[in-house]
């Protein structure tokens, strides 16, 4: 019976909160901002409504998912792509008073396109402008803002030094924003950890319109908008980051093997070396879609990626030893520096000039796509590998990143920050599919749903772990306008296991009204 009370406490805390938001005004909203004066740039000239000739370009060029490209969306009232700090805080103000949802948008890279969706009126705040970067080479740290990517990030360290990095994403058009605040993934992660773990100063604009550092906005506010992701909590500025040590040369390599070649007895054998290996050395394995041997035939192949903080010689003599199935030769090894390396993961040949991390979209995005996360604890066995490459074969494109945990991770505890994902996981899966034609849609969500029920049995259970980077709308999710805290529950106790609850807690404490919500927000509950 307590718990029964407990539960219906909880909902209607957060039905309150839902019933409180103002009712949409439009008009006022758009007159608050013109209303609001701030010394520096006037809003309106970041300001974009569907009567401005570039908005459509605006909207999409960060726009990653054509399955969510909508920029005739009648409930989109304006993109403000924010010119400075200010602006930001006038479109929290005047939204909040005005009941208009803000969708918070860096990069574009939401998988779900939730920073630039929504059935209910919205605006997108658009950081791509504020995208400043402040490297401190003797203390080994940086101010980085939300709307840089990370492409400019890097640039930014390796101008500065040759030997300093940040733990951080592959992908060069991530921004900083979200990419960090949902925890940052990348291939330092055995040796340093993840990219939150290295955050020590953050700029916030709450809910209230103020501007809020560290100290003024108290450690648990910080604890959760490092892997709580900050859309739940307010507007992400800025970060203010740690760099980590990285040799002058390091060493790189990529190794295809198809069925043919045994790459299912390769791929078994690193499932049980790859966490083990030394923390220096990342090594993803991808699955894919290859052309077989004969025309038209399709078969599964297995890249193995590396990247390893040292000389090709001592990764050579590492490889032999643990992984020799894999017949690695010295001519498949690359030594380079570490922002070339930067571009051989993009899969950019070798000797790319690094500027091409500099370029921003300018297109709309010329493919649909989902993907979904899975973490595993244990090997899956060769019977279901081979499982696993039969319902791939289905799929015109699609496939996998296997990549694997250990080293450091091991030893950050699971609450250090609201990122949980942390000791007893071999490897994190990714699964991406890719197709060309709208009309071909609901075969390949079909076709990813069996692809994820294939390997339910070798994953994480109870809950089945997601990662939030990966956003994914089939691990649960709650309608535009409307917050259930029992909806809320299912997808976040995947995204944060044990840590879920006191973000809701959190959530309560510094945006009781649930102004900042989404379809897979955190709820603000004061759990009992």
């Amino acid at each position: 019976m307590k718990e029964v009370v407990c539960v219906l406490l909880l909902v209607l805390l957060v039905s309150i909160s839902d019933a409180n938001v103002t009712k949409p005004d439009v008009g006022n909203f758009l007159r608050c901002l013109h209303n609001r004066t701030y010394l520096g740039t006037p809003i309106t000239e970041a300001l974009y409504t569907h009567e401005n000739s570039t908005f459509v370009s605006s909207y999409v060029s960060y726009t990653k998912n054509k399955r969510y490209s909508n920029p005739n969306n009648t409930k989109l009232i304006a993109i403000l792509a924010a010119k400075q700090e200010s602006h930001v805080r006038q479109t929290v103000v005047c939204a909040k008073t005005n009941g208009i949802q803000i969708r918070i948008r860096s990069g574009g890279h939401d998988y779900e396109g939730l920073s630039y969706i929504s059935a209910v009126p919205f605006v997108i705040l658009d950081m791509l402008n504020l995208r400043s970067i402040t490297i401190d080479v003797p203390r080994k740290k940086a101010w980085v803002q939300a709307g840089a990517t990370l492409g400019e990030l890097y640039t930014k360290i390796a101008e500065a030094s040759k030997t300093l990095a940040f733990p951080a994403g592959v992908c060069s058009t991530l921004g900083a924003g979200g990419h960090i605040s949902g925890g940052g993934y990348g291939n330092l992660i055995r040796k340093y950890g993840i990219s939150v773990d290295h955050v020590v100063d953050a700029q916030l604009v709450d809910v209230n319109g103020n501007i809020l550092n560290r100290a003024t906005m108290g450690e648990d506010l910080f604890w959760a908008i490092r892997g709580g992701g900050g859309a739940s909590f307010g507007v992400i500025l800025s970060w203010k980051i740690n760099l980590v040590k990285v040799p002058k040369i390091l060493t790189v390599f990529k190794v295809n093997k198809t069925l043919e070649q045994g790459a299912t007895d390769v791929l078994y054998k690193w499932e049980f070396v790859s966490s083990k290996l030394p923390q220096e050395l990342f090594l993803r394995a991808m699955p894919l879609i290859a052309d077989g041997a004969k025309p038209g035939q399709k078969t599964i192949a297995v890249r193995f990626y590396a990247q390893f903080l040292g000389s090709a010689n001592k990764l050579m003599a590492i490889i032999n030893k643990n992984l020799p199935e894999l017949g690695l030769k010295r001519e498949d090894c690359y030594e380079m520096s570490w922002i070339n390396t930067t571009t051989f993961w993009q899969n950019f040949p070798v000797g790319t000039p690094t500027s091409i991390l500099l370029d921003r979209p300018s297109a709309p995005p010329g493919a649909l796509f989902k993907s979904k996360s899975d973490y595993v604890k244990k090997p899956i066995p060769k019977e279901g590998m081979e499982q696993i490459w039969k319902t791939m074969l289905k799929f015109n494109n699609v496939f996998m990143q296997w990549n694997p945990y250990g080293g450091v991770m091991d030893k950050i505890p699971a609450n250090a920050t609201a990122f949980p994902h942390r000791e007893g996981n071999l490897f994190k899966i990714q699964y991406f599919a890719l197709w060309n034609d709208a009309n071909g849609t609901d075969a390949n969500l079909g076709l990813m749903k069996e692809l994820y029920d294939v390997t339910k049995p070798y994953v994480s259970s109870n809950p089945r772990e997601a990662f939030l980077n990966y956003r994914d709308l089939d691990v649960g999710s709650n309608p535009s306008g409307e917050t259930s805290v029992e909806k809320a529950q299912i997808y976040g106790t995947k995204y944060f296991l044990g840590n879920y609850k006191r973000l809701t807690n959190i959530k309560a404490k510094y945006d009781p009204e649930n102004f900042f919500r989404f379809e897979q927000s955190i709820p603000p509950v004061l759990a009992m």
